[in-house]
């Protein structure tokens, strides 16, 4: 209707949405949430920071989720260069340890399970689910006693514990967004009173207007503002 009156409308595409992501590796952690992560997307092939975030993420049966990946995505889909395998999630699983802390926190926990095959050794320092995957990312054979593990193999696992990878692939559909981008162009709205700047007595208000914003209450906030002033 808007179009018909003349205004311009930017395409409606899904933000603040799931992403897509390695299969096999999100699969075998479907489930699994995590808390308190620090997560970068990045372009590796630029070498270039997309988005980086600190909260709670979510692994899926086709990717990931949760409150960081949903704003990460918000970045994603305005990013040209999303080409295949060069956008990568890095998370963090301990931000509050730099790696040389970490290491100490390790060797101790290693101390204390020496007589413990690798694959047993870590329950303390990560969820249950995750173990397998990062004992076999280690490439440290799983049924080597923890007094035998190199000083070369503890200081890969403590970097693959500070950047554990995903591949991005791409988006889930526009129905899973939370919401969408695009709309009436706001080059066409009167931000005072959200009146039409081509048609007198038409108003617009919420998500038909070209807005989008990080999850967090923000766009709950653009409809409740833009309502108000509108109804007024």
């Amino acid at each position: 209707m808007a179009k018909i009156l003349g205004h311009t409308i930017v395409e409606p595409r899904g933000s603040l949405v799931p992403l897509t992501a390695d299969l096999e590796l999100c699969q075998s952690l479907q489930g699994l949430s995590l808390r308190n992560v620090k997560i970068l997307i990045k372009d590796v092939e630029k070498n270039k920071k997309i988005y980086d975030d600190f909260g709670e993420m979510l692994f899926t049966h086709f990717g990931v989720s949760g409150p960081t990946i949903l704003s990460a995505s918000a970045h994603l889909l305005r990013y040209k260069n999303f080409g295949k395998n060069n956008i990568k999630l890095f998370i963090d699983l301990k931000p509050a340890l730099d790696e040389e802390t970490l290491d100490l926190r390790i060797r101790r926990d290693f101390e204390e399970f020496k007589n413990k095959a690798f694959k047993n050794s870590l329950e303390k320092l990560l969820p249950q689910k995750m173990i397998p995957v990062i004992v076999e990312l280690s490439k440290i054979d799983p049924n080597k006693k923890v007094n035998e593990i190199t000083k070369e193999e503890r200081h890969f696992l403590v970097h693959l514990m500070k950047n554990f990878e995903v591949v991005i692939t791409g988006f889930r559909p526009v129905e899973e967004a939370i919401i969408t981008a695009g709309g009436v162009s706001t080059k066409e709205i009167d931000p005072k009173t959200m009146e039409s700047k081509l048609i007198s007595g038409l108003y617009f208000a919420g998500e038909i207007i070209d807005v989008d914003a990080y999850t967090g209450g923000f766009n709950l906030q653009i409809a409740y503002s833009t309502g108000y002033v509108a109804g007024k």
